[in-house]
């Protein structure tokens, strides 16, 4: 049970943050109105929230003490109040209205002192957005405040996409949205976005902190992949491998979840060791498949983890890896071939494909493994041509079987 809370002392704690509040802006102390600002950071009652709760009239003494922050003070003091109270629809709108109010504020201050607190409530609306929604899902009203946290950091976007030093935080709230984006499904609403930074005369790249340059990196590299460009999704994804702080694990195998299936969609297989430290097992059996030419295999590790890929969006990728798998089946036919019959080790029956992939639990008829070796050969992953009469697949002399060396196939 809470201690009683008597209204002077509740008086007291809310005088005072709203102190701190207008102390951090006159000072220009940015990580000290950050810190004020985060209002979903609380797992619990806070002082200021049971002060809150105890003195019921706090909008009336935000707005008389500090009547030209009123518009700022007044929903940020209500936000914090009903998230305490788990009521984060009404704590989001609330802090909408306090958000709009601090960029207003923002604008006109000359330098970008609150770059940190402007960052905090860009993460601040996108979080309590998510929460909001989800408490509307589950009244069965329409969740649309993640929509709406949207269309305000866009505000925000425009606000710092600007000539001078406040489009140094620019990238951070890119980030955001494309958080935001990725979640509603919406991932084309990236492209305006990407556009403005990566064409625009006044961002430098380079001039953006490393975790957002990672974090923007990571994004727009899992956009090539649904794309399926995936020699760009390659280096994007890579730069943000290479850039990530090897400290945080989560965030390493957040960007190998979607660089595996690139790197071998263009024929570079990882190690185990590489699996089992990072927990991406899942990719095992493909690696394996790769290697043998077992196309049961694959298929078999496509549909045990089919909801996990369709989900993450690498599913297609990994399934377009089965002409990969053919192209080591024929290889593996052509090295036995070769320890059998030299003379004759550059001509496959499709027989011989047919009863191996049989011996993999595979049925296939004649047509089927002749269209699959013209698709082989037109890929560049067979050279040679196909004896439609005697359906001999005949090989190249010379280098049979090209590897991708990091071409997609």
């Amino acid at each position: 049970m809470a201690a009683y809370l008597s209204m002077g002392e509740a008086h007291r704690r809310i005088g005072d943050y709203l102190s701190r509040v207008v102390s951090a802006i006159s000072s220009s102390d940015g990580a000290a109105l950050a810190s004020l600002v985060a209002v979903s950071s609380a797992p619990g009652p806070t002082p200021l929230s049971d002060a809150l709760a105890a003195f019921p009239d706090f909008p009336r003494l935000a707005g008389d003490r500090y009547p030209h922050l009123a518009d700022l003070l007044v929903p940020l003091l209500r936000s914090i109040h009903s998230h305490s109270l788990h009521r984060f629809a009404d704590a989001y709108s609330s802090f909408e209205k306090a958000a709009s109010a601090f960029l207003q504020e923002f604008r006109n201050w000359e330098t970008p002192w609150a770059m940190e607190a402007m960052h905090t409530v860009a993460l601040e609306i996108r979080l309590l957005a998510e929460k909001a929604d989800r408490e509307l899902a589950t009244t069965g009203k329409n969740p649309d405040k993640l929509q709406a946290a949207g269309s305000f950091l866009m505000k925000v976007f425009g606000a710092l996409a600007v000539k001078g030093p406040k489009r140094i935080g620019a990238l951070y709230v890119t980030c955001q949205l494309f958080k935001i984006y990725f979640r509603l499904g919406t991932v084309n609403l990236c492209r305006s976005v990407i556009r403005s930074i990566e064409t625009a005369r006044n961002f430098d790249f380079e001039d953006f902190p490393v975790k957002d340059k990672v974090t923007y990196m990571y994004y727009t590299g899992r956009l090539e992949v649904f794309n399926e460009n995936f020699l760009v999704a390659d280096q994007k994804l890579t730069y943000a491998l290479m850039h990530c702080n090897p400290q945080s694990e989560s965030n390493l195998r957040r960007i190998l979840k979607f660089l595996i299936p690139v790197k071998l969609s263009i024929g570079v297989l990882p190690k185990r060791t590489l699996l089992e430290r990072y927990n991406l097992l899942e990719y095992a059996d493909f690696v394996t498949s790769l290697k043998r030419g077992d196309l049961r295999l694959l298929r078999q590790a496509l549909d045990r983890h089919e909801d996990q890929f369709l989900k993450s969006g690498v599913y297609l990728v990994l399934e377009k890896l089965e002409l990969q798998v053919y192209q080591r089946l024929v290889k593996k036919i052509h090295i036995i071939q070769r320890q059998k019959e030299p003379a004759r080790a550059h001509q496959i029956k499709l027989d011989i494909v047919i009863k191996a992939l049989k011996w993999l639990e595979i049925d296939m008829d004649v047509d089927e493994v002749e269209c699959i070796m013209a698709c082989l050969i037109y890929k560049n992953l067979i050279k040679g041509y196909f004896a439609h009469k005697s359906k001999v697949l005949v090989l190249s002399k010379q280098d049979p079987f090209p590897k991708l060396n990091g071409k997609p196939v």
